[in-house]
């Protein structure tokens, strides 16, 4: 499979009727779910992670086939491994590659179980031997499913450079030899910054889906939600983990009001009755769980400005001062053009538009790209009376996204 092809299949209609569309429905759960672990366990038996994804890639088309013309079979995820395998052992023999370890492995292994194979290869993606853009788009890649061209937009670079990125790393860890495991001690510590970082990414990705409408991609927001609490509950004594897992919650459950019949709704026009109770509560209790840990850092201060919107009862109620106060204290973990741009959101509630435009301004090197810099920017031209300015920036954010709710909602404002 190439760095371009995406993982799971998506035949909305497929042929064969009822039974066809159940098998498929299933296939998407069992690869969702059992990929990443399969992935995983190839590119430790067979060294190579390009062996193991072709090998998943096979299997995922062999399954669709399969499972539609002879049925479901009784174990669906031990059935993909064994498949994956033998493709793998395929490949290994006509490519005449690695013949000793093709002897070692007749014996098949058992399905993936449990999460730890995901985990392990998340922290694999992220050895310190590899560049940090390497790490990071390795990892959207291998663990997450996302194709080259949504790595691209969510890390702002192209799709050939991200291409190039992700074979050098694959190459690097076969030719190191970085093993595919859990670290510990001050080694975990290290690596977990990114490993939550990239589940923030897939998560924020769910919602940039090029050509779709408002609605998340939900197997990839439930994908990122699942791996935060595996993180989470995998390193129970970190607190960063417990403060990313609680702002993944905050905004999954603002999901059911943020898209209403395929359109975007802004944060500030919600119906917050329509908010799910019981995430909102759980991500209040990861991040007091967090707390109690007493080691600060970034992501629990982002959850703590996503729990200042929870708790007001309205747009109007928020506690901007309080938001901007976190942001400031955010600057000294994370000093993003992200970060800052966001940030100037909170300024302008509270100092102004004008000295929220100044700070904007000064990201313009690295976010000229960002349609959300060109949004912001549209914003506060408009709240100062520099109407044309505006309209230059709305129509410049409408050039760069590719998500149709968006592209409505950024030309309804341009026309307005």
């Amino acid at each position: 499979m190439s760095d371009t092809d995406a993982a799971a299949p998506r035949d909305p209609e497929p042929p064969g009727g009822a039974g066809a569309a159940a098998s498929d429905r299933l296939l998407v759960s069992v690869v969702r779910e059992e990929s990443a672990r399969i992935t995983a366990a190839l590119t430790v038996s067979f060294g190579s992670f390009d062996v193991a994804e072709e090998a998943v890639a096979e299997a995922v088309e062999e399954a669709l086939r399969e499972w539609r013309g002879r049925g479901i079979p009784p174990k669906p995820g031990a059935w993909l491994m064994q498949a994956a395998r033998h493709n793998a052992l395929d490949r290994v023999r006509r490519e005449r590659v690695m013949r000793d370890k093709v002897a070692l492995l007749e014996p098949a292994p058992t399905a993936a179980g449990g999460p730890d194979e995901r985990l392990a290869l998340l922290f694999g993606c992220c050895h310190p031997a590899l560049a940090p853009d390497a790490q990071l788009a390795l990892t959207l890649r291998a663990v997450c499913g996302l194709t080259t061209a949504q790595i691209a937009r969510a890390t702002f670079s192209t799709e050939p450079a991200t291409g190039q990125r992700i074979s050098r790393a694959k190459r690097k860890i076969a030719e190191s030899g970085i093993p595919l495991r859990v670290p510990e001690g001050a080694d975990a510590a290290a690596r977990l910054d990114l490993v939550l970082t990239i589940v923030s990414v897939m998560y924020s990705e769910a919602h940039f889906v090029a050509g779709a409408d408002a609605a998340a991609d939900r197997d990839l927001a439930d994908d990122a939600l699942w791996l935060a609490q595996v993180v989470a509950e995998a390193l129970p004594r970190a607190a960063e983990a417990w403060g990313l897992l609680s702002l993944v919650r905050f905004h999954r459950a603002r999901e059911s009001a943020r898209s209403v019949d395929g359109e975007l709704v802004l944060l500030a026009e919600q119906d917050r009755t329509r908010w799910d109770a019981a995430l909102l509560a759980g991500a209040r209790d990861a991040l007091e769980r967090a707390a109690r840990l007493r080691r600060p850092g970034r992501w629990q201060l982002h959850a703590a400005i996503a729990a200042c919107h929870a708790d007001a009862a309205d747009a109007a109620s928020t506690d901007w001062l309080q938001v901007l106060t976190l942001y400031d204290m955010l600057l000294a973990y994370d000093r993003s053009p992200v970060v800052r741009l966001n940030r100037a959101v909170a300024l302008a509630r509270v100092d102004g538009a004008a000295v929220a435009l100044a700070e904007v301004d000064a990201l313009e090197d690295p976010l000229a790209r960002s349609h959300l810099w060109h949004a912001v920017r549209a914003s506060l031209l408009r709240d100062l009376g520099r109407d044309d300015e505006a309209l230059a920036a709305d129509l410049r954010a409408l050039e760069l996204t590719a998500n149709e709710a968006e592209r409505r909602l950024l030309a309804a404002r341009a026309a307005r």
